[in-house]
């Protein structure tokens, strides 16, 4: 398949700078990224390209960001090859090992994921994956029944199993996602997660102890009221992909409407990974 490349070029190197546009682009429908020298370049298949749609997602940057972009049109090429020039290894408080299979096992992590992510997003590179996969690690997962909202690669689902979750569910509404939470899955001998393709409907008339939404703000305020009604009374529920400022102040508010009470969070770079308990 065919995809459009937008290339971006900022006149200033500020991570926050390029990390707005990204979210605008993955608000676009891009499912890849690639940072550059000079900014970073997102990909979005070419049917869902809407020139449009492009430039009203960065209206909400004119005079806030200074920035020049291109579109190019790609021919189908080998994005696999590509990830695997891009993709290293990456270690979580010497705890998690998140590599690829053509990189060499590190028997010295107590656990070890292994993705070949594709085009689907969920590396654990990204500060919201690794901030969410951080504060798995102070969370008793051993029997319970998790929800992964916006799975990804299923990296985050896949971390719930090696922490002895019982049944997982995996969500994303990207039929590439859905393939790669599959692969991932197995690949990891994750055999309890259940992957479904879809958004808010598709999350099954079940009850959970945990639910993990890496997302961004739009979707979780869209979809936290299903979350609610599916969490468990005293179920913690993980929330990322926005910012500290304002973002987080709007997500306590929708969420304490809901009975979601706030605990705590971590801030990497702006972006946050909040954590909140069913009243």
């Amino acid at each position: 398949m065919d995809y459009y490349e937008i290339d971006f070029t900022l006149a200033a190197a500020e991570d926050y700078q390029r990390d707005l546009l990204i979210d605008a682009m993955a608000g676009l429908g891009c499912d890849t990224f690639e940072e550059t020298e000079a900014g970073f370049k997102a990909y979005i298949q070419s049917a869902d390209f809407d020139e449009e749609g492009l430039e009203e997602q960065l209206a909400a940057y004119e005079g806030m960001l200074d920035y020049t972009y291109q579109v190019n049109l790609i021919p189908q090429k080998n994005w696999n090859e590509a990830w695997e020039s891009n993709f290293e290894p990456i270690e979580i408080q010497d705890k998690i090992f998140v590599r690829a299979t053509f990189h060499e096992p590190r028997a010295e992590f107590p656990y070890e994921i292994v993705i070949d992510p594709k085009m689907a997003f969920g590396t654990g590179h990204h500060q919201t994956t690794s901030m969410m996969l951080e504060l798995m690690l102070d969370e008793y997962f051993a029997g319970k029944q998790v929800l992964d909202m916006g799975c990804g690669t299923g990296i985050l689902a896949i971390m719930a199993s090696k922490l002895s979750a019982n049944d997982i569910t995996a969500i994303d509404y990207d039929p590439v996602c859905y393939d790669s939470t599959l692969e991932n899955a197995t690949l990891n001998n994750a055999n309890n997660i259940t992957a479904l393709c879809g958004s808010k409907e598709a999350i099954p008339d079940a009850f959970y102890d945990v639910v993990l939404a890496n997302i961004n703000r739009n979707i979780l305020l869209d979809q936290m009221e299903r979350y609610a009604e599916v969490l468990k009374p005293g179920g913690v529920i993980f929330f990322s992909g926005f910012y500290e400022t304002p973002d987080l102040d709007i997500i306590k508010e929708a969420a304490a409407s809901r009975g979601l009470i706030y605990d705590r969070h971590l801030e990497r770079k702006d972006w946050v990974a909040a954590r909140f308990v069913k009243g």
